[in-house]
């Protein structure tokens, strides 16, 4: 029980920190998504109040930089009430999202307000959307591997519990139905699932169809679609990684799935061409190539907990080397490919298991476990290396001990590869069953 001097002595510190006056800024110039104005003292990164000259509630705005003596704003919503004049109030304060174990189960927007009708959210805390990774040498090593439930990834390309890994794909190959798979059979304590800028359509889609109930109990979901404001957009990745960070906090195994990377960029883009930033690869603004990297380390193993990193990254024209594809596979610790002529023979999950790696399946299966993945993929090297002799039927049965074995145990690993939405794989199941293929003769 606290003494009537100790009460005293805590109002006493908060009427200090209290300021009595508070010095507005007025909006002079709104020029495309960027509105500038006189004052008020801010940070980048800070957020404001921009007041409606009609006495309306206003709009909140972050501080993106500062051009001479006038102040930059981005607007969280949107521009077309704001003009000449209207107060510019300073909230003291970056951007948070308030956090709680009431988020499971939930879908929110870009900046962590429920979109769901389930009523307002029962929160415990405030995260920063900007956060330093796990200090590198306190990190967990990533020791265990984290089953997704679908064969191909847990056989060939197993995921470690704090890992990041990046599925690089061109537009309608099945990367939505892919994450929709992984989100309901993982093992996973946690699931946070972030789609920015996809189609309005799209999102109640992959909510109802690919995620499912079962999968949504354990997930939250943070949603910003393409015709939300760019700061919104990428404010959506920044509240999904902070909810995971909270998770992670607790102790909990977090996957963070984020769907795209590349449209996260994008929004970078507009935010630093409209403060007149210079483009520089192929008109991407140098802060999105800076801030890609300080977005994909924040997660991994921390020093308690881990959030497991999926990444999907569009490749324009299935390109794999457009600058975003470029720099995000250069930072993560694996990748995913899924291929248009794969999924063309309406072969599902579409992993080109050949283009793909997880950089740390060495150190987290079985010997036996990596022996097999290897067989099956230098089956798949072999058949792919004869394939167009064998379908012209230019190649006999005997010309090449190792192609007829690839020959004679294709079908048993299509099989295996191949995977319906409904069905799932315990990742022992995996295990026992890849071993049986592909045996040496």
């Amino acid at each position: 029980m606290r003494s009537v001097d100790d009460l005293f002595s805590i109002l006493e510190t908060d009427l200090e920190q209290l300021s009595l006056i508070k010095i507005n800024g007025r909006i002079v110039q709104v020029v495309g998504l960027v509105a500038e104005s006189q004052g008020p003292d801010v940070r980048v990164g800070d957020l404001c109040r921009i007041s409606f000259r009609d006495g309306s509630h206003g709009l909140n705005a972050e501080v993106v930089g500062f051009r001479g003596d006038r102040v930059l704003l981005m607007p969280l919503g949107d521009l077309r009430e704001v003009g000449p004049g209207c107060d510019v109030i300073s909230m003291d304060r970056p951007l948070g999202v308030a956090v709680g174990e009431s988020l499971l189960g939930r879908i929110l927007d870009g900046l962590g307000e429920p979109l769901d009708d389930k009523g307002p959210l029962v929160t415990t805390d405030l995260y920063p959307l900007h956060a330093e990774p796990p200090h590198p040498l306190r990190r967990q090593m990533i020791e265990r591997p984290l089953s997704v439930g679908v064969r191909v990834i847990d056989g060939l390309l197993s995921l470690g519990t704090g890992q990041r890994i990046g599925i690089f794909a061109g537009s309608g190959v099945g990367k939505s139905t892919l994450l929709g798979m992984m989100a309901r059979y993982t093992t996973a304590d946690v699931n946070v699932i972030s789609l920015v800028g996809e189609r309005g359509r799209e999102v109640r889609e992959f909510i109802e169809r690919d995620l499912g109930e079962e999968g949504l109990k354990r997930s939250v979901v943070v949603i910003a679609t393409s015709d939300q404001p760019p700061l919104i957009r990428l404010k959506a990745s920044l509240t999904a990684t902070a909810i995971a960070e909270f998770f992670r906090d607790e102790g909990r195994n977090v996957l963070l799935m984020m769907d795209s990377v590349t449209r996260v960029a994008r929004a970078q883009r507009e935010i630093g061409l409209a403060i007149g930033e210079p483009p520089a690869t192929r008109g991407y603004t140098p802060s999105v190539f800076e801030f890609l990297p300080q977005l994909l380390e924040r997660a991994g193993a921390g020093v308690r907990g881990s959030i497991t990193g999926v990444y999907t990254v569009l490749v324009e024209g299935d390109d794999m080397n457009e600058p975003v594809a470029d720099t995000v596979r250069g930072v993560l610790d694996g990748h995913i490919v899924l291929s248009r002529k794969i999924a063309a023979r309406n072969f599902y999950p579409s992993v080109s298991v050949l283009e793909s790696v997880s950089r740390v399946m060495p150190a987290i299966v079985s010997q036996e476990h990596l022996a097999a993945a290897g067989r099956v993929r230098e089956l798949l090297a072999t058949y792919a290396e004869s394939e167009d002799l064998i379908n012209i039927g230019a190649y006999k049965t005997g010309a090449n001990q190792r192609v007829d074995w690839a020959l004679k145990h294709l079908d048993s690993v299509r099989a295996f590869l191949t995977q319906k939405v409904e069905e799932s794989s315990t990742f022992q199941e995996t295990v026992e069953r890849i071993v049986t293929l592909a045996p040496e003769g």
